[in-house]
């Protein structure tokens, strides 16, 4: 209900949006500035019940033959070019890269072939693949930034999420030691039987041993999980991250998203917060001027599709003006800041001109504040889009990768 009721606001339209299977062999980027790259490694030791994402198990035969397909892809994208396109960054995300350690050098090679990365070079690590070996294989790989999925040092909350007590401290410090440009650190809050005062001690604890950002994220039973806990109630929700956003700003630790807190200074880890990105890799998306693309959930799909000389896009949306405006509006607000020059520019239109009702709105019940260049939310505001970003999950991500989980190609996907 919450996210039609934005959608109709925001939009000014009944119009839901509707992914279709629309097949293109061709990808629009090459005149995009601030372009930023992602790779999806699908791969894990063991499967995580709470995790959401497009994930098998390791096999290395499977992964020769996804690795060969992933090449395949960034060849039939760039094929075009005629000169390398600078990129603002690129990111690994899975699944666990790590599966992938020995590979990742050869994939950052073939992007390099047809991109400029001009930004940092970021993967995600699972505790258990954090040695000093691949951390040098890392190094040598290009890769400036690591997140580490730690998600609570308490072991009674690991067990809760299924984890074993994994030396995430000891693990942490040999990261640090390494000296990448920002180690992040995710944890879960809201776990079953997760007390504030837990949560509190796990920020602390990976700020005093190496993280330079920590993200955390609300427990969310997605409908295709397994999940032996249930979260717990949103009221409690609310108050831990009350709690944790006090606590940082009290230790003048920087709140630099909705969920996400930074040491002073340091740079961010962001995988997301792109106006425009292009995502390689099964369940990869990508955001291109006015289409929003996913590539199909199926590693056997993927493989097929790219085996034929084929793009392995599943589904295509194509956003009207104000629906995209809307995105736009979405993500800058979970970052905490929605510029108006970046509006502006993206839009031909000032944010004002726009949404100059819900901004008002917005600002005569203290979610938003005006500045200079920007409106910035408040701490009501975050409070109140931690809501809409819950919401969010369950009835648009969710749904979309069930369907995309159950069907390689789903004819259409319509999101009200």
């Amino acid at each position: 209900m919450l996210t039609s009721m934005l959608r109709i606001m925001l939009t000014h339209s009944f119009r839901p949006f509707i992914f279709k299977n629309t097949f293109t062999n061709s990808l629009n980027f090459v005149d995009i500035d601030q372009l930023g790259l992602y790779v999806h490694i699908p791969f894990c030791k063991s499967i995580c019940s709470f995790c959401p994402y497009c994930k098998e198990i390791y096999d290395k035969d499977r992964a020769g033959s996804y690795k060969s397909a992933l090449l395949e892809e960034i060849d039939l994208a760039c094929y075009n070019l005629d000169d390398k396109k600078i990129v603002t960054s690129l990111y690994f995300g899975g699944g666990t890269p790590a599966m992938m350690i020995n590979d990742l050098h050869d994939i950052v090679a073939k992007i390099k072939r047809y991109f400029s990365i001009i930004g940092d070079i970021g993967v995600e690590l699972h505790p258990d693949d954090i040695t000093e070996e691949n951390l040098q294989k890392l190094n040598i790989a290009g890769v400036t930034m690591v997140s580490i999925g730690i998600q609570s040092f308490n072991y009674g909350c690991l067990s809760r999420l299924g984890r074993k007590n994994n030396s995430s401290i000891e693990k942490l410090e040999i990261v640090k030691s390494f000296g990448f440009n920002a180690i992040d650190v995710d944890l879960i809050f809201a776990i079953p039987e997760q007390t504030a005062d837990n949560l509190i001690d796990d920020i602390k604890t990976a700020f005093e041993h190496g993280a330079t950002q920590v993200s955390t994220y609300p427990f969310i039973d997605f409908s295709y999980s397994n999940n032996k806990y249930k979260p717990m109630p949103n009221k409690y929700k609310r108050k831990m991250l009350k709690k944790l956003a006090q606590y940082c700003h009290d230790h003048k630790i920087k709140r630099t998203s909705v969920w996400t807190f930074n040491k002073q200074g340091s740079k961010r880890y962001s995988s997301i917060t792109r106006d425009a990105f292009l995502g390689f890799g099964v369940s990869a998306a990508s955001l291109l001027n006015n289409r929003f693309k996913i590539n199909t959930h199926s590693i056997n799909g993927y493989i097929e599709r790219l085996n034929q000389g084929l793009m392995p896009t599943s589904l295509t949306l194509d956003f009207t003006r104000r629906q995209k405006a809307a995105y736009f509006l979405f993500w800058n607000s979970y970052a905490l800041n929605i510029n108006k020059h970046r509006f502006a520019k993206e839009f031909g239109a000032s944010l004002k001109k726009m949404f100059g009702i819900e901004l008002l709105i917005a600002e005569k019940f203290g979610y938003i504040k005006e500045q200079a260049d920007n409106f910035s939310l408040t701490e009501k505001g975050a409070a109140l889009f931690h809501e809409i970003e819950q919401a969010y999950t369950r009835a648009y991500i969710d749904r979309t990768w069930n369907k995309s989980r159950l069907k390689p190609f789903p004819d259409k996907i319509v999101l009200r």
